[in-house]
Parts: structure tokens; sequence; C-alpha cells
């Protein structure tokens, strides 16, 4: 048996693990969210426990919140890095990580139940796709794949509510590359007979990566844009999100969008964490004359307000951190 690269597969006992992993994390898909009046999907309750093995592709800052909460109610987690350092870091965590790209990915994903990607296109495409793309399109054992997207796949629609039925008109090139990343899942899922649950994330914070680390580091700064608003999510509510989807897959696929209940205009969370530590927030910049660089100034090309209502009603998911406010005091 050949083994990847960088990874030492446990023996017997984890392929029986995993087996049984996969027969349990089947199970709740008989529970999927089942088909309502208009194609709306109604939400129904898994009947057992769920666990088995994820393989991570691009383990990053929402994943490893996720594979978090999966290893403590034990599921085995074999996940992708790009340096031997952080594989050692992982490792430290309970992951079984691999250096990749330049590792094999065809054995993890034999033995995976389910599939996360994490990965973002670059100016030639998805990587993934590139890559282990045609082991994935025939790996029909998969109970549940998932790809992180983002909602820059909408575009601008000037402070305008979008939902996951809002045309994709993307106004960068970064998410003209998610829409036809997305589109490049879809078709390798289709390949393997396996449906494919796309997550649209809004700007993530949460621990060592908020407004409340920038105000103390002295690096936040308050740009001003009349109109301008953004969606957020904290990462722990990715992290619910992604293991309500993966305990009932809809058969057929589905998007989500995944942001708090309360979009608001940036400047207005660099006060509100000033106040949380007891400091003078940075003076406001206007967004015209502000020195920005081109990726910074890009961000603010587009303003929306992004729909959440079908985690909620199709997944169940009471958000731990409903606005700004909530996901900010909690990190301090």
């Amino acid at each position: 048996m050949r083994h990847a690269a960088n990874w030492h597969p446990r023996a017997a006992r984890r392929k029986r693990e995993s087996a049984r992993g996969l027969h349990d994390a089947a199970a709740p898909a008989q529970n999927a969210p089942r088909q309502g009046h208009g194609g709306d999907h109604v939400r129904t309750e898994p009947t057992r426990a769920m666990s088995g093995t994820l393989l991570s592709i691009g383990h990053g800052y929402s994943a490893r919140a996720l594979a978090a909460d999966l290893l403590a109610r034990g599921w085995r987690v074999i996940a992708t890095t790009r340096s031997a350092e952080k594989a050692g870091v992982l490792r430290g965590e309970g992951v079984e990580a691999i250096v990749w790209p330049g590792s094999d990915l065809s054995e993890p994903l034999a033995q995976a139940t389910h599939l996360l990607s994490s990965v973002p296109p670059g100016a030639e495409g998805d990587p993934v796709l590139a890559g282990p793309g045609e082991s994935i399109a025939a790996a029909r054992h998969l109970a549940w794949v998932g790809y992180l997207s983002t909602t820059g796949v909408y575009g601008d629609h000037g402070g305008a509510t979008v939902d996951e039925d809002t045309p994709l008109a993307p106004t960068t090139e970064r998410g003209a590359r998610r829409v036809a990343a997305e589109q490049g899942w879809q078709a390798a899922c289709a390949r393997a007979g396996v449906a494919l649950h796309v997550f649209r994330l809004a700007g993530i914070y949460g621990p060592g990566r908020n407004a409340v680390e920038r105000v103390r580091a002295g690096t936040a700064r308050r740009i001003v844009k009349p109109g301008q608003v953004f969606s957020r999510i904290h990462v722990a509510d990715i992290a619910q999100v992604l293991a309500a989807s993966m305990a009932a897959p809809v058969p057929g696929g589905r998007v989500y969008n995944v942001c708090d209940d309360m979009p608001a205009p940036p400047q207005d969370l660099i006060t509100h964490a000033a106040a949380l530590i007891g400091v003078a927030p940075p003076p406001e910049e206007d967004f015209e004359e502000a020195e920005l660089s081109p990726m910074a100034r890009s961000f603010y090309a587009e303003s929306k307000r992004v729909g959440n209502a079908r985690i909620k009603r199709e997944l169940g998911v009471k958000l731990r951190y409903p606005d700004y406010r909530a996901g900010l005091a909690a990190l301090v």
C-alpha cells in the first residue's frame, strides 16, 4: 500500500474506525432536509450521533475551528498544509497533517467520508481541481463535500440585500475566480455523483483576527465611505454551520450564505472595539483621500447586506454571535 509523503496513517484499527464512520456519517443523509413547497428545504433532525473522517484540503483558520469541534466528538481529521512547520502544529492539535502540494492525496481521499476544501483559486484556477481533482471526481463514496467560497461572488448591490438566489455578478477579479471555482467544483462533484455544499462566507473574524486586536496594535483605521456596509461572521459560527450541514447533507447539494444578522459600516466596528477596551478610536479617514493599497481599496468596491435566513431555516443554526457587538465582546 502506498502512503502519502509526510503522512503516517494508523494501522487497521483506523480503517475499521473509518468504515464505521462512513456508516454513521451516511445515516444523517436519510434525515436530510426534505423538499418543501416552492423548492425550499424543510429541516429535520438527525436521529443518531455522527462521526467519520474529514479530509480538509487547505486547512486554514475556519477549518481549524471546525476540526476542533469534530475531534472533540471522536472524528478523525486528515488535513493538508503547505509547510512542514505548520504540519507539526496541526499534529499537536490532533490532526493527521499532510504537506500538500507535494503529496499524493489519493489514499487519504479514499479513507475520507467527508471532504472540505478551503483553498482559494489563483490566476490559473483552483489548484485542488487542477491537482487531485480527477480523484475527487471519482470519489463516489463521499457522504458530504463542502467548498468554502465568498459573498464576493454577488458583486456590488449598493447596500441592498442579497440571498443565495441572487444572480452572481462579481465586480472584482477575486470574485470572478470564485464563481469559476464554484462551477468547477459543481462539475467535479456531478461526475462523482455526490452533492456539493457551497458556503459563501462573509468577512471572517475571531480569536487573533479581529478589530480589538488591530486597535490594540495601533493598526486599525476608520475608513469612511458613505453608504458602505459589510457583512461578517465569527469563525465559531462558521464551524457551527459546517457541522450542521455535515450532519444533514442535501442530496442535490445546497448553497449557504454564512454571515451574522447585522451588516454594518466598517468604521463602526473600530469605534466599538475601541470603546470595549477603553481607548480613543483612530481618526476617521475619507475613503477618497485615504492612502490604500489596490487590494485594500478593492474591498470597498462592493457594498451589500447578505441574508442568512437559509442557515437558520434549513440547518437549524442559532448563531452564537449574531452581531459584531456580541462577537467582539467575547474577544476582549
